[in-house]
């Protein structure tokens, strides 16, 4: 606190606030370096085979795979199927199912951006976990 005398009314009290700026300024550093900064994105889930045991008939048929060739044709467990009629053939497919999964199983020479469009059509039709198929997933 400095203080100032005054020219009529005697002395005149002043918060000098510069040290407190500089304590807020390390302040604000300090917090903007403890917040982890952690990229939200989306979750995917990889399947992972059960190696001792046989895979079930049912399961095997309850299992939605949409898979997007190199030509950026569609197909839900091989049956074509178009891009723009992708989301209304999910949402007839999980209309009465209760697990709401999902697998996409793209061509590798295709950019992202195409997988990511049928990942977005599926979060558009209320599906909620959606595993990506790579090669070797599907080899093993």
């Amino acid at each position: 606190m400095a203080m100032a005398v005054g020219k009529k009314g005697g002395p005149m009290n002043d918060i000098n606030v510069t040290p407190l700026i500089d304590v807020l300024l390390v302040l604000l550093i300090i917090f903007m370096i403890i917040v982890p900064n952690t990229p939200h994105g989306l979750s995917a889930l990889v399947p992972q085979p059960n190696k001792d045991q046989k895979q079930n008939q049912d399961v095997l048929n309850r299992t939605i795979v949409v898979t997007i060739d190199a030509n950026r044709q569609v197909a839900i467990n091989q049956t074509p199927v178009s891009i723009q009629d992708l989301r209304n053939r999910l949402e007839d497919i999980f209309k009465t199912r209760n697990d709401r999964v999902m697998f996409v199983k793209g061509d590798p020479s295709l950019p992202f951006g195409a997988v990511a469009q049928v990942i977005d059509i599926a979060h558009g039709a209320s599906i909620d976990k959606i595993g990506l198929i790579t090669k070797a997933i599907e080899n093993e």
